[in-house]
């Protein structure tokens, strides 16, 4: 049934009952009006007035969530979707815009998907380039600096050795940005002992109490899968770090029948009702490039737990 015809029966039944109550009902209005019959008019009018709004209300009711969820609708998240009972107007409208939701949220992942790729590609270009380059040339001008500090004499040979340490460290600071930007230790040792690494090195700068909790037997995951996971573990270790105020991260790893499960867990402020950043909607975006899905909720002592399930690879019989 269409959308008017739905709406002009519901107005004929209101109008068909308050007939039926005008010519059964032992009612007669006289002139002038009578104060009873007065009162049973307008009561009469505000009982048609409030069943027609109830069932104008029941009858619209699709519309109604169909707008809140177009007001609510997140291609970060997707799979939100509207039932699309019975038939007419207002069912085809609800199928056409479940359409476009699936249309849209395809069209971001593979969007997304392109981006990340391009951006892991200059990553992996620029800490290329950092290695080669800059870390080659302080390494030379460590060693220039060495071989002057062997012949110079001692009041310049401290200064020599300060200048030595300043580069010493700026060349670790390299490194540690090259790790960041590209982790080396997850193409060539596996995705456990690239997390191992990363926790290490977030603990020395941090002060941080680091446990991590690995399974000894998780499963072989594909390339992207564990870029995936390594970020989102990055991601939210530097949130924990800038905003969690915390003392303690835990990062888990685990693995079910079917999927790979990060989680860090903090014990930290909590991320309250603070909108999404940049770096929330990030993790979000790479957990939909391998069909994954990210959860953030607020964990045991105020803190904050974020959750990524990622799918493994079926073994072939």
């Amino acid at each position: 049934m269409s959308l008017f015809w739905r709406i002009f029966a519901l107005n004929a039944v209101v109008l068909g009952a308050a007939t039926a109550l005008l010519l059964w009902a032992p009612v007669t209005v006289s002139v002038p009006v009578l104060l009873t019959e007065a009162v049973i008019l307008v009561g009469g009018l505000v009982v048609m007035l409030v069943a027609n709004a109830a069932l104008l209300r029941l009858g619209l009711a699709p519309l109604d969530r169909l707008t809140k969820l177009m007001t609510t609708v997140d291609l970060l998240r997707p799979g939100q979707r509207l039932p699309a009972a019975g038939g007419g107007e207002v069912a085809e409208l609800i199928v056409t815009f479940n359409a476009m939701l699936e249309r849209l949220e395809q069209e971001r992942a593979a969007s997304s998907a392109r981006a990340l790729l391009a951006q892991e590609a200059e990553r992996r270009r620029i800490a290329q380039e950092l290695h080669d380059e800059v870390g080659q040339s302080m390494t030379a001008i460590l060693l220039g600096l060495k071989r002057a500090a062997d012949h110079a004499p001692a009041p310049l040979r401290e200064e020599l050795h300060e200048v030595q340490e300043i580069t010493r460290g700026s060349l670790d600071e390299v490194r540690r940005l090259v790790r960041r930007l590209r982790p080396g230790v997850l193409d060539d040792l596996g995705l456990v002992s690239a997390l191992t690494a990363l926790t290490e090195d977030f603990a020395t700068h941090t002060g941080l109490r680091v446990t991590r909790r690995f399974d000894a037997d998780l499963p072989a995951l594909e390339p992207e899968t564990e870029l995936v996971l390594y970020r989102v573990a990055q991601e939210s270790l530097t949130n924990v770090a800038r905003h969690a105020d915390a003392e303690q991260v835990t990062v888990a790893l685990r693995h079910t029948e079917d999927s790979a499960v990060l989680t860090v867990t903090d014990d930290g402020s909590g991320i309250g009702a603070r909108s999404e950043g940049a770096g929330i909607r990030g993790m979000r975006e790479r957990a939909l490039l391998v069909g994954g899905s990210l959860e953030i909720t607020p964990a045991p002592r105020t803190g904050t737990r974020v959750r990524l399930t990622a799918p493994v690879p079926r073994k072939q019989p």
